[in-house]
């Protein structure tokens, strides 16, 4: 049977490492309840957090025996709260598990649907956060080139050729074909899209 984390946390985890969302509804939510009641198991698994570690350096930093450390840590990784990260030869030669946190935090909602939907929600927010002040900086690039399209240049020198272009004619008529308020906006979007597929 696959653990209430693993099972869920599939469902809502995040590329960028977002907790672990457990629905307290769910009937294997008990196991990993059960599993954190003790003081002892919440002790190792805070240590866990610190740095991963076998059972006998776990017993020896909290102070219990070796065997009530190998039964909590055990009910943690049926859990799917710790899961062994390697091993080690203790002094003696004997190979040891280390365990080390298999989910980092561990959040409990009433219904994880909702928990996603607020996910949702919050990154729409943002993103129309976002297209809005593209919006506005796009207006004011937009204004800003109206102002120099409209606006004479004087000349400080006067051009060496009669039939030479001025370089700032040119410069308006591309501004003015092209709607840089528009372009800037298209290419914020652009930008905004990637980064969205990116982070996905």
């Amino acid at each position: 049977m696959s653990s209430p984390i693993a099972r869920l946390s599939d469902r809502t985890r995040s590329p960028d490492a977002t907790p672990a969302v457990v629905d307290v509804a769910d009937e294997d939510a008990g196991e990993l309840v059960d599993a954190l009641s003790s003081e002892t198991a919440r002790e190792l698994c805070s240590a866990l957090h610190d740095a991963p570690a076998p059972a006998s350096e776990l017993a020896r930093d909290l102070d219990t025996s070796v065997q009530n450390a190998h039964y909590h840590l055990s009910k943690l990784q049926s859990a799917g709260v710790v899961e062994s990260v390697g091993t080690r030869l203790s002094e003696k030669g004997n190979e040891m598990t280390v365990y080390g946190p298999a989910a980092d935090p561990i959040v409990f909602v009433g219904d994880a649907s909702s928990a996603q939907r607020g996910a949702l929600r919050r990154s729409l927010a943002d993103w129309a956060t976002g297209v809005s002040v593209l919006a506005l900086t796009s207006l004011a690039v937009q204004v800003a080139a109206e102002r120099f399209l409209t606006t004479p240049a004087l000349p400080l020198f006067e051009p060496a050729s009669p039939g030479v272009a001025d370089g700032n004619a040119v410069l308006r008529s591309v501004l003015f074909l092209a709607e840089p308020g528009l372009l800037f906006f298209a290419g914020g979007l652009v930008v905004f899209v990637v980064a969205a597929l990116s982070r996905a």
